[in-house]
């Protein structure tokens, strides 16, 4: 049995996963680490323990263990033995059966895997941050844009309890930019492992696209390599969802499994983004994950048929710009934990918002053009929404680099950039129609 469900949170916190002693104490049945091992000698061009224990992420005490196994079997041969842990190692025609056999079966060459219980025990026990949020570390992580208090004291409980939070509003509004700067407000780092095995099938779990290994000197220096420690990962998923990508993904040329979207965001935060424009009802998929977030389990299905649950440890955020009716019924919305909605800005939350994007663009506003700005809204009766200050700006940079002068604003270039934004119609003026008719000649070939 694996030392790592018997820890305590403080523990992991302070030590990281514990280095195993013995080969037992991996969780990992011995014969699936020396078909793993031998894999490792397999394909590597100078095959040393001291190089299969850093391929498999094993000491190189239990390496040599696995390898030495291999030798008495007659798998491998030792081709040269020399210092500590730069024993050489070559395959045998035995060892290249063997190696055939097990690669028709899995063909995953990679660290050690850790067991479906220490998994389970990990991602529950760091579920949920030590240091709790407060109003300061949730406007720190909320910072860049402008918010209603009451709003922030609603994401902060989200935050601490991890309670799924079903985030509406207008188009624009700031719903996206909202979910994803949830997750910078859960501190500190969790462990995960590379890989997890279930009746010698393997899971892989850790994905570099969503996840970011911890600076070295912020991680341990001695344990089980098995794991590594990365920030909470955010995990965004859009109108490309489909119920089949929250199964396991098997990989029949590999012969392994890669986790689902939802298993990689164990710890984190999912963010559902878009959610009823997927190419699946929303029932649907709120259907497949009405007890996951009721339970903080999930279940899910091997190509044998069998099913194994594993943990659903995430904050998940629904944002939607569609009703709420449209989406689901009041059964299923009072098992949301909670529910937002995001609404447009006033017009002096409009200004703060559009002067702090000019700042990051070292762009100068004064604040005639500001005044110029909230006069068009008026005069044509459009909606503000929190995204325009932002668009406006761009476009409004986009003209200044092309007249080649200065970033700043002015009336006549938020004219220009409005007009782009919004859209408007391009026609010429009678004076400049009369101006380019006179300039064509008549030997024209066009007018031939």
């Amino acid at each position: 049995m694996s030392h790592t469900t018997i820890l305590s949170r403080a523990e992991i916190e302070s030590m990281g996963p514990p280095l195993p002693e013995e080969l037992p104490d991996t969780g990992i049945s011995e014969q699936f680490l020396c078909d793993l091992a031998l894999k490792h000698v397999a394909m590597l061009p100078e095959p040393t323990t001291d190089a299969v224990a850093d391929r498999i992420n094993l000491p190189r005490t239990l390496t040599e263990d696995l390898l030495q196994n291999l030798y008495r079997e007659k798998l491998i041969e030792v081709k040269k033995q020399s210092a500590i842990g730069s024993t050489r190692y070559a395959m045998l025609d035995h060892g290249w059966d063997r190696l055939t056999r097990l690669l028709s079966i899995s063909g995953y060459v990679g660290p050690a895997p850790v067991s479906l219980r220490d998994y389970s025990h990990m991602m529950k026990l760091q579920s949920i941050p030590s240091n709790t949020a407060s109003m300061e570390t949730v406007r720190q992580a909320f910072h860049d844009l402008v918010l209603p208090d009451s709003l922030l004291q609603t994401l902060g409980c989200v935050i601490n309890s991890r309670r799924s939070l079903f985030l509406t509003g207008l188009p624009g509004t700031g719903k996206t930019a909202v979910a994803e700067r949830i997750n910078g407000a859960l501190a500190g780092g969790i462990w995960i492992p590379y890989a997890v095995e279930i009746d010698g099938q393997i899971i892989r779990v850790f994905d570099g696209h969503c996840h970011e290994a911890m600076p070295a000197d912020e991680t341990p220096t001695e344990f089980d390599r098995r794991w590594v420690l990365i920030h909470r990962p955010l995990v965004v998923v859009g109108g490309e969802l489909t119920l089949e990508n929250a199964d396991l993904t098997w990989s029949e040329a590999a012969k392994f499994y890669e986790a689902p979207f939802q298993m990689k965001s164990n710890g984190g935060t999912l963010v559902i983004d878009d959610f009823g424009r997927q190419r699946v009802a929303p029932q649907d998929l709120l259907n497949r994950w009405i007890v996951p977030l009721e339970r903080r389990v999930d279940y899910l299905a091997l190509h044998t048929g069998k099913k194994i649950e594993v943990p659903f440890e995430q904050l998940v955020v629904f944002s939607t710009n569609l009703e709420e009716k449209d989406l689901a019924d009041q059964a299923f919305l009072r098992r949301m934990g909670y529910r937002a909605r995001v609404e447009p800005p006033t017009a002096d939350a409009y200004s703060m918002i559009f002067k702090a994007q000019a700042q990051r663009r070292n762009m100068v506003v004064e604040q005639p053009v500001l005044d110029h700005i909230l006069t068009k809204y008026r005069a044509e009766r459009r909606q503000m929404k929190g995204c325009e200050p932002r668009d406006l700006l761009d476009r409004a940079t986009d003209i200044c680099l092309f007249e080649k002068h200065g970033l700043k604003l002015t009336p006549q270039i938020v004219d220009v950039a409005w007009r782009n934004y919004f859209g408007t119609s391009h026609s010429f003026a009678p004076a400049q129609t009369q101006e380019t008719m006179s300039e064509r000649t008549p030997a024209d070939p066009l007018e031939l």
